[in-house]
Order: C-alpha cells, then structure tokens, then sequence
C-alpha cells in the first residue's frame, strides 16, 4: 500500500476527524487513528487520557480494540493522525498491539498538510515479541 491508496485516503479522512474526539485534557496532544481489516473494515479510535496516566489509552489501540470487538484480528493498515509538523509514530505499547494481529501492517502516519511517513513493523519494532515466543502455541 501506499500512501496515497484511496483506502490509506479514507482512513486519514477518518483519523483526521476523530482527532477532533480526542480527550486529552492533560497532554493537550488529540491523535487519532484507524485500521484497515483484510476484509476491507475500517475501524477508528482516539486517545482517551486519564489523570491516572497509566490508564490512557492511545488512539491506535482503540482503533484495534474495535476492531477485535467486532470480531475482526486481520489487520492489514494503520493510519496515525496527529496536530504535529513532522508525524508520529505508534508508541511502544500500540506497536506490541499492532504485532499480535499483523507484524506485516502497513503504518502510515500523518502530521499537518498531510505530511506523511510509511513505516513496516519491523522498522518500528525490530525482534518483536509474538505468539511464536510462547514456545509452542
């Protein structure tokens, strides 16, 4: 996929507005994200923080928890939208997230005017940790 894909398109559109959903209230940092299934879904989320910061939840992740929700674990794109110049990527916890249900995900990140990076997994998160660690399952 490419950045320009109109399916990569529509998720940035989607991202975009649920940034606008964001509660951010401590960090003042609204992102917004939106997955991709390989049945063609897309699924977005936005960051919810808490002022215990443990308990935050990034946009990514709840795009993918959506998306497991509905019963969907085929993720074939992310998209991560957020208010900066230069784009930012998932952060450790939602790479580890997006690993479990495709280490082979497209992720597109956009900042303002659409400035835009492409990433693998495996750029993000070399040597992750997998299913395949749990020796045998």
């Amino acid at each position: 996929m490419s950045p320009t894909d109109p399916e990569v398109e529509k998720m940035r559109d989607a991202a975009r507005a649920m940034m606008k959903n964001a509660y951010c209230a401590y960090s003042g940092f609204p992102v917004g994200a939106a997955v991709l299934t390989d049945g063609g879904k897309i699924f977005v989320g936005s960051n919810v923080e808490n002022a215990s910061y443990g308990l935050t939840m990034c946009a990514e992740r709840n795009a993918i928890f959506q998306a497991i929700a509905q019963g969907h674990r085929d993720l074939k794109a992310v998209v991560v939208v957020t208010p900066t110049e230069t784009p930012t990527p998932p952060c450790g916890a939602c790479r580890q997230v997006i690993n479990e249900f495709n280490p082979d995900a497209d992720i597109f990140c956009f900042g303002k005017k659409d400035v835009v990076q492409q990433f693998t997994l495996a750029e993000l998160l070399p040597h992750a940790f997998g299913p395949q660690d749990l020796g045998g399952k």
